[in-house]
């Protein structure tokens, strides 16, 4: 064979060769370097456990009683001087009564000229301011609707205990019904209001509260409401997992009041107090809330207690000092407050007063302060 023909056969298996590798190589591809991309098979994961089933129907059973809320305040432009509203905020609510109550937190509405709730069904409706209590963050609006969901059953305060599962729901940052989990991480806290007074006996919860969560109810895992979401402790203004809640106890007594007369008026004694000067004699060992003055009238005046005087010399003589009230002792002014806030106006209470190193009992019918 001559050299033409050897080098025409090579050439022909060279191109065979090419021709069958360009043939096989998307097989090659696929079965070594690219496999098959198809959707994984779905693993079965069997029933959800029992809490998660719990958590889902509380949820479902819950939601359509929490409402969204939406601010305006009205401005004046100073160029144009028009007058016209605009947003100020958010925060949630749930529905009270089937009357169409809504109860949120004062600092959710404070300062707005006009409140707009929107329920979870998408229905929106112009509300109607009926009362607020700085002293407690509560407030109640009103919507007018016959057809409502049906109002959250209410719990009780003095049944919990730290440890126990509660659950919030609410619009945090305006991401609208948001559920949230955690424990009762404390009781009877205690945080400033706005108005001076310190709003007591406080849930404390790990479960997320976040701006825009404020006024929503916090419930236990029976769904039952055990507080309305009002304050977090956050340095960066997000939940830090501290937040606090009004007690169900204080909202089953204050609402039903801002309902009927527009205004909460706290159980009262009757008498005067400053907590800067019971500091000072606190300071020169003298327990307990100093009495500087007696309101004409009161209950403290028909119970014949005595204020300090000052003397000519200007010296501060004490009168009759509260030490005690309803069995619980009373060292600062916040722990008289605190126990007064538990009752009502018409109830009667015991109270401990020491005079001179003289101790006496009297019992004392609260009036409605003002």
């Amino acid at each position: 064979m001559d050299r033409f023909a050897r080098r025409l056969i090579l050439v022909t298996l060279a191109a065979v060769l090419v021709v069958t590798v360009y043939q096989l190589l998307p097989a090659f591809r696929t079965a070594y370097l690219e496999p098959e991309a198809e959707p994984r098979v779905i693993t079965p994961r069997g029933e959800l456990s029992e809490m998660e089933q719990a958590t889902i129907e509380l949820f479902k059973a819950a939601r359509d009683s929490v409402v969204f809320i939406s601010t305006a305040e009205r401005v004046r432009d100073p160029w144009s001087r028009n007058i016209y509203e605009q947003p100020r905020g958010t925060g949630s609510g749930f529905l009270w009564d089937d009357r169409g109550h809504v109860v949120t937190n004062n600092h959710v509405i404070e300062g707005a000229s006009a409140a707009t709730v929107r329920l979870a069904d998408g229905r929106r409706f112009e509300a109607r301011l009926v009362g607020r209590d700085p002293s407690h963050d509560l407030a109640v609006l009103r919507i007018d609707s016959r057809d409502l969901p049906p109002a959250l059953p209410v719990g009780s305060s003095d049944e919990l205990q730290v440890g126990q599962a509660v659950l919030a729901i609410g619009n945090p940052f305006g991401l609208d019904w948001t559920l949230t989990k955690g424990i009762v991480s404390a009781l009877d806290r205690e945080l400033p209001s706005r108005n001076g007074r310190p709003i007591t006996g406080l849930v404390q919860t790990d479960a997320a509260i976040n701006p825009g969560n404020s006024g929503g109810p916090l419930l236990d895992s029976a769904g039952r409401l055990i507080g309305v979401s009002t304050a977090i402790y956050s340095p960066s203004g997000a939940s830090a997992g501290i937040g606090f809640a009004v007690p169900v106890g204080t909202v089953n007594r204050v609402v039903p009041e801002l309902i009927e007369e527009g205004q909460y008026a706290p159980p009262v004694i009757g008498v005067r107090f400053d907590p800067r000067v019971n500091e000072m004699v606190r300071r020169q060992g003298i327990e307990g809330v100093m009495i500087l003055g007696i309101e004409e009238g009161s209950p403290a005046a028909r119970a014949g207690l005595e204020a300090a005087r000052f003397t000519g010399d200007g010296r501060l003589v004490p009168g009759d000092i509260i030490v005690g009230i309803e069995g619980e002792a009373v060292e600062r002014v916040e722990d008289l407050l605190a126990v007064l806030d538990r009752h009502r106006p018409g109830d009667t209470v015991s109270l401990r007063v020491r005079q001179n190193g003289d101790e006496r009992t009297l019992e004392i019918e609260l009036a409605a302060g003002r």
